[in-house]
Formats: structure tokens, sequence, C-alpha cells
């Protein structure tokens, strides 16, 4: 596998380099420079101690132009493009447009396999590394008939149920895994064999961590960040109260997702944080067509037991739709957005633009519900 970066991901690299995967001083360098080409010139770097950016950032930065920086820094460039298979910004036409909504969003991933699985309908499923065996058998159960259905399944690569969960899904080459490290690496290392199957049955692996970055614990809340971010709802199948599970489904919920939870039996430990996010208002289910159900989405979502598997094949490639619609379509997330917020995007004419979802709608690839427009599962 190898990848070439483009000027723009190269110069964002170089910043998410400097400021150590900060997200506050990125987005604050960005903000006040107005385009990373500005915020990284050497000129401007004096400038960054007014934007009260950490001194360690700074310093970096002063020191980038050394001979040993660079030669370091092209040692992360050399890793990038040995272990990715692609690499996608903001600007990019494959960056996940659902992640865009949020301030917090990842100004550059790194990832393996199917590109294209970013911006396919999301279901998380997450919960207990130490599941039990009925938490791992719901867990594939759930993740097998979502994914049956036309869900990627996203978790984070984690044993328990983050595990039962990929294994499920990858049955249908539906699934995606975030990781907490560098790409290089693998966490916990007894996954790299289920690492590897996903990307053979074309799912992809994706993570904002440079290269080489450790599993340290106070990246996993970010990592969940981008697990809840993903999707359209997160289903918690078994967690404890101190479960980092919760974590996510605390996200899930600042971001606006639908939160479902497995109950237990009520002496079960194990089961304590689902009993604890039913108490606080997630949706309580025994059944994955009650998902369904509650996402609203249409019954054609649903694949017929007769239905020959997906193919890895078909999993890579998108629906074809005529060369005059693409631009909508491509304006066009998980997410419902109003006929302005696609005008700003696609800067077509409101008539035009109308036409166009009617043709989309037509076609089976966009659903209008409630006066907003989204991409429709083919």
């Amino acid at each position: 596998m190898s990848t070439k970066l483009s000027r723009h991901q190269h110069q964002v690299l170089i910043l998410w380099y400097l400021v150590q995967h900060s997200l506050t001083s990125y987005h604050k360098l960005i903000d006040h420079f107005g385009h990373v080409d500005t915020a990284i010139h050497p000129h401007n770097i004096a400038t960054w101690s007014t934007l009260k950016i950490h001194k360690n950032h700074i310093q970096r930065a002063l020191d980038f132009q050394h001979p040993q920086q660079q030669q370091y820094f092209q040692n992360i460039i050399d890793v990038i493009c040995k272990h990715c298979d692609f690499v996608c910004t903001p600007l990019d036409e494959d960056y996940p447009k659902q992640l865009l909504h949020y301030s917090d969003h990842p100004p550059i991933l790194f990832g393996q396999g199917n590109i294209k699985q970013l911006n396919t309908p999301q279901i998380s499923i997450v919960g207990s590394r130490k599941a039990s065996k009925a938490g791992l058998q719901i867990s594939y159960d759930f993740a097998y008939f979502l994914a049956e259905a036309g869900f990627t399944i996203t978790s984070g690569l984690a044993t328990g149920i983050d595990q039962a969960a990929h294994d499920a899904a990858l049955k249908h080459y539906r699934t995606i895994a975030v990781m907490g490290t560098g790409i290089d690496t693998t966490y916990p290392k007894a996954n790299h064999s289920l690492r590897q199957r996903i990307l053979e049955h074309g799912g992809a692996v994706i993570t904002e961590f440079l290269p080489s970055t450790p599993p340290l614990q106070h990246h996993f809340p970010r990592r969940n960040r981008i697990v809840s971010g993903l999707s359209l709802a997160v289903l918690v199948t078994q967690a404890a109260l101190k479960s980092g599970s919760l974590i996510t489904a605390k996200t899930a919920a600042e971001q606006g997702k639908l939160i479902f939870a497995i109950p237990g039996h009520i002496y079960d430990s194990t089961y304590h944080g689902c009993h604890q996010l039913i108490r606080e208002g997630a949706t309580l289910v025994d059944h994955p067509e009650q998902i369904l159900e509650d996402i609203a989405l249409p019954a054609h979502w649903y694949i017929k037991a007769s239905e020959p598997q997906i193919s890895h094949k078909q999993s890579q490639t998108g629906p074809a739709v005529a060369v005059h619609l693409q631009s909508t379509l491509n304006a066009l997330s998980w997410q419902g957005q109003d006929i302005d917020e696609l005008a700003t995007k696609t800067q077509l004419t409101t008539s035009t633009l109308i036409a166009n979802l009617m043709e989309l709608e037509l076609e089976g690839h966009c659903i209008q519900q409630f006066g907003l427009y989204s991409r429709q599962a083919i």
C-alpha cells in the first residue's frame, strides 16, 4: 500500500505535527490566519505567542527548519506514504461529511482500506472490553442484522463488544474501525488479525493520530467522538458504570445522536451502565428492527435474506448517477439538510437544485423528510 499527499494535505500535516494533535491550537491558528499555509509560514510563527499557543508548540515551530527536525518529519511522511491507503482533510471529497457538523472534527484522517466506507450510513456499536458470552453474542447478532440491512458498523477495534461487532459486520463488507493510535500501530496487538480481516473484507481503518502515537488513555475519548460522530446512532450492548463506552454515549448525546441500550439482569453489574443510560433517556431495545424503526429509514434499506451477499468489488463502487446530478449527490449527507444548506454547498439555483433532488429521489438516491434532504442507501 502507498499514498501520495497533496500540497494541502502536506501543509495540514505540518501544522498537525507542530501542535501535536491539539485541536484547540490548530483551530485557533486557522481562525486567526485564515489558511493553513499562512499559519505555518516562518514569518508568522512569532505571532503564535499572541494567540496563547502552548510554548512547546511555538518552540517546535521555531525549530522546524533545523535539519534534524526536517529529517524527523520526513520519517513521519515516509511512514504515512508506506502504511496509508488514503489521507483526507475536510477539503477532500471523501472526508466524512457527517463529521463536518462538529467544531472538533479532525483536521486530517489517516486510513487503510476502502475510503468509500467513510460516507456510508453508519451505526456504532460499543460496550465492555470484558464482555460476557451473552453480551458478545448480542453484539454479533445486532451488528450482523444491521450490516445486512445496509448499515456500516463503526466501532473502536477494542476487545470484547467492539471485536464482536466488527466480526459480524465484516461478513457483509460493512465495518469501520476507528483507532486511538497511529496508523502503524494496532491496539490491542491481539486484534491485529481482526484489523487485517476488516481490510480484506472491504472495510476501513482510520485514525486522526500521527504515526508512532502510542495508545495513551486520553486518546480514547477523542477516538470515541469520531466513532459517534460518524454514526446516525450509537448502540451500547453491555457496559458497567465505569465503562469507556459511556463516554461514547455521552459524546453521542452531545452531538444530538440517538442512543440505544440493551438491558440485562438487575443484579448483573456488567449491565449497570446500560441501565444508567436508559434512566437518562436512551432507548431500550431488544431487537435490531427497533433501531431501524426509530431512525425512520425506509423499508427498502432491508436486504432480503434471499439476496446474495455483497461482493468486495461491489462494496467499493458507489451508485451511478447522471453527471449533472453528481454535485448534488455529493453535497448530500446521512444527516438531513435543508434547501438553503444544499444551495450554499452546490452553488446551484434553487430551481435547479430542487429539480436535481426530485430526480435523485426518483432514482432512490435521496429521501426528503420534514423538509430535510439526506442520502439514501441503495
